[in-house]
């Protein structure tokens, strides 16, 4: 049930980066998608949680960006 695909080789430095952005976005687009249904069920603390990591992987998706810019 993962969005985050396994490697089965051995990429290059910077094909590690892109792959760990690509993981890094997956995640927030996973929490982006549950956020409705936490907010539907007046479920405060998920809600909360889930903005939390978002903002945790999308910084951290930036980070990594800017490694391979």
């Amino acid at each position: 049930m993962t969005s985050i695909e396994e490697e089965t080789g051995t990429p290059s430095a910077e094909e590690m980066i892109r792959q760990l952005v690509k993981g890094q976005e997956a995640v927030v687009r996973t929490a982006r998608a549950v956020f409705p249904a936490a907010e539907a069920a007046n479920d405060e603390p998920t809600a909360d949680l889930l903005t939390q990591r978002m903002q945790i992987h999308e910084k951290n998706a930036w980070m990594l960006r800017s490694l391979v810019a």
